[in-house]
């Protein structure tokens, strides 16, 4: 595991050295999480003894923001601007209307 021990969601990409091989350079931009990402070198490296890619470590596997509210700040107001959830939660702290 490349990451940080205990924090699952840790990621890596790998980062082709000047000249890298094509195996490298075909998995630009794309994260792995720790404990799933390929040995370096790469199985499928033209030139495994001088090999000089490197992992970058990354602290979540998702790289920029997903949703609407992380891209802008803003929320978008319900339709109708009502409540449509039927209760409040399941937890035995929420009250039942």
């Amino acid at each position: 595991m490349v990451g940080r021990p205990g924090s699952r969601w840790n990621a890596v990409a790998i980062i082709a050295a000047t000249g890298g091989c094509e195996a490298a350079r075909a998995l630009k931009g794309k994260r792995f999480l720790s404990a799933e990402a390929p040995r370096l070198p790469l199985a499928k490296c033209s030139a495994p003894a001088e090999c000089r890619c490197v992992y970058k470590k990354y602290p979540d596997r998702r790289a920029g923001p997903r949703r609407e509210v992380e891209k802008t700040g803003l929320h978008r107001a319900l339709p109708g601007g009502e409540e449509r959830r039927r209760r409040r939660g399941r937890r035995s702290t929420d009250t039942e209307d």
